[in-house]
């Protein structure tokens, strides 16, 4: 499992990350557009092409993993599962529903999942799932979407708290 640096806020109370899957090669103009400004991308498989990731590091720091449909040598450096911590919030991102214990008292978990390209947030415990359904061509009848993930700082001067997450789906049509 590919661990990556934690991500702290700048001075913003709140971090957004965009949260895509399924991108099958292709970058739509208007996902783009909606990862502007994010603070971090994750990217739960089936790439489909370099040049996409090339592209959404242009934006933000990535944390990506190989889908099933990630077969050709480029590929081969992704992990199958990865693990990013942002703003205090553990982020474990596979292409099929990774698995991982509940958030503790101390870190809440956002479990990233891609693969049946249907959307879905889903709040278990102090774990929250989160598909983006597919940002990529549209297949099986099913809307190009990805989702926006906020994770929303304690105050400074305020108690100490854990960090609270919400997420959307977000459509991406053209």
């Amino acid at each position: 499992m590919a661990r990556h640096e934690p991500l702290t806020p700048r001075s913003a109370p709140i971090l957004t990350v965009g949260v895509l899957s399924d991108t099958h090669g292709h970058l739509y103009p208007r996902v783009l557009q909606l990862l502007q400004g994010v603070d971090h991308i994750v990217h739960a498989g089936d790439v489909g092409a370099p040049q996409v990731l090339t592209a959404l590091r242009a934006i933000a720091p990535v944390t990506a993993v190989r889908g099933n449909c990630d077969h050709e040598a480029w590929a081969a450096n992704l992990p199958v599962q990865a693990e990013v911590e942002v703003g205090g919030v553990r982020i474990v991102v596979a292409h099929v529903a990774p698995r991982a214990g509940a958030g503790d008292d101390e870190t809440p978990v956002v479990l990233v999942s891609g693969h049946s390209h249907l959307a879905a947030v889903e709040q278990r415990g102090g774990t929250l799932a989160l598909n983006p359904g597919s940002a990529g061509p549209r297949r099986f009848g099913r809307p190009r979407t990805i989702a926006r993930l906020e994770i929303r700082m304690p105050a400074a001067d305020g108690p100490p708290e854990k960090p609270r997450t919400t997420a959307e789906i977000v459509p991406a049509e053209e």
